[in-house]
C-alpha cells in the first residue's frame, strides 16, 4: 500500500480558453473542478488504476468540506485531518495548444498541534504502508525540515519515501536519506545551483541530490521527458501525447505510475512515463485510468549526454507563472 501526505491540498479550477489576454474579458470554452493537492494526485492516480493507496488530507473552511466531498465522491481512501483554516483553491488557465497558466493560493498555515496530528496521522496509517510519499509545498509556518523528519522516523521502520517538493524543504530532505525524490526541471535547477541546458547536465544535478542523500533521482523534464538515475543504472524516456489538454497533475500521475511498478529501472520509468503522457491528454487534473495509458508511446535508452533540452534553465533566470506547452513527453 502507498501513503501519501498532502500538506497543503487543493481545490482545483481549470478553465480551458482559447488565449490569454491581459485586461480582456476572456469567455471560457469549458471548465472543471477537481480536488488536488500533489499527494492527494499520486492516490487519485493510483486508485484510478486499482492500486492500493491512502491519502492523508488536512483540510479546513467550506473549501475544505467540499475537498473532501470530492475525494469521497471518487471513492478515495482517506484520513481526513481538519484544522482551523481554510483549505486553499487554485486557477489554471488551459490554452488550447497546451500552454497553463496558474495561480495557486499559499494555502493554510498549520500551527504547531495541527502538524503534530496530521503527523501522529500519517505514522497510525504508515504500519500497512511500503512508500510514504510526501509531496506538495508547505503550508505557511510548516518548518523547511518536515519531510526530513518523517524520513528519518520511517526509515527504521523499513518504509520507503519519496519526496516530491522544491526549495528549502527538498534540501533538507536530501539530509535525511530518502529512497526517491522526483524534482522537476526547475526544482533539479534551484537546488543545485545548475544551469541546465542539455541532457548530461540534468544528469550530473540528478547525481549531485544523489551524493547529498537521495537513492533514487526521478527527474522530470516536461517537454523534453525524464531522466532516472539509481543504483542499477541511468535511463532516459520519452512519450509521444496526440493532443495535449493540460499539464496540470501529470508529475503526480508520472510518480504513481512510477511507484505502482515496483520503483525501480526501466519498467518503472516505461509505466511512470505512460501514466504522465496519459494525464496530459486529459482535461485539468483528471487523472488517468487503464484506458488511457498507451505504454506503446514510450522509448527509454540511455541519454545523449549533448542533447540540448527544449526548455533550458539557467537557476539565475527568474520564474514566470506561464509554463510553456504541455508537449510530449509530461512531468511538470
Amino acid at each position: 500500500m502507498i501513503l501519501t501526505l498532502t500538506l497543503n491540498p487543493s481545490l482545483d479550477r481549470t478553465i480551458e480558453i482559447g488565449a490569454l489576454a491581459r485586461g480582456a474579458v476572456i469567455r471560457a470554452a469549458a471548465a472543471r473542478l477537481d480536488p488536488g493537492g500533489k499527494g492527494v494526485n499520486v492516490s487519485r492516480a493510483l486508485l484510478a488504476n486499482a492500486v492500493a493507496s491512502r491519502a492523508v488530507v488536512p483540510f479546513g473552511g467550506d473549501e475544505g468540506r467540499q475537498l473532501v466531498r470530492l475525494l469521497g465522491q471518487e471513492g478515495l481512501d482517506m484520513v481526513t485531518v481538519p484544522v482551523a483554516g481554510r483549505t486553499r483553491s487554485n486557477v489554471t488557465l488551459a490554452e488550447p495548444d497546451g500552454t497553463v497558466t496558474k495561480v495557486n493560493e499559499p494555502g493554510t498555515a498549520l500551527s504547531p498541534a495541527e502538524l503534530d496530528t496530521v503527523a501522529d496521522a500519517v505514522l497510525a496509517a504508515a504500519h500497512e504502508a511500503d512508500w510514504v510519499v510526501a509531496s506538495g509545498s508547505l503550508p505557511p509556518r510548516v518548518p523547511d525540515d518536515v519531510y526530513a523528519r518523517l524520513c528519518r522516523r520511517f526509515a527504521g521502520a523499513g518504509i520507503h519515501v519519496a519526496v516530491d517538493t522544491s526549495g528549502a524543504a527538498l534540501a533538507r530532505a536530501l539530509g535525511a536519506a530518502p529512497a526517491l525524490v522526483k524534482p522537476n526541471l526547475e526544482e533539479l535547477a534551484a537546488a543545485t545551483g545548475r544551469a541546465l541546458r542539455c541532457l548530461g547536465d540534468v544528469v550530473e544535478a540528478a547525481g549531485e541530490l544523489r551524493a547529498a542523500g537521495a537513492r533514487t533521482v526521478l527527474a522530470s523534464l516536461g517537454a523534453d521527458g525524464a531522466v532516472l538515475v539509481e543504483d542499477g543504472g541511468i535511463w532516459y524516456g520519452e512519450a509521444a501525447v496526440a493532443e495535449p489538454r493540460s499539464a496540470v497533475g501529470a508529475g503526480d500521475a508520472m510518480l504513481a505510475g512510477f511507484l505502482a511498478a515496483g520503483a525501480r529501472g526501466e519498467r518503472a520509468l516505461v509505466e511512470a512515463l505512460a501514466w504522465g503522457a496519459a494525464a496530459v491528454g486529459l482535461p485539468g487534473s483528471r487523472m488517468p485510468g487503464p484506458r488511457d495509458i498507451r505504454r506503446d508511446a514510450v522509448r527509454v535508452h540511455a541519454p545523449d549526454p549533448a542533447r540540448p533540452l527544449t526548455s533550458a534553465l539557467d537557476p539565475a533566470r527568474p520564474l514566470t507563472s506561464t509554463t510553456g506547452p504541455a508537449r510530449p513527453p509530461p512531468g511538470r
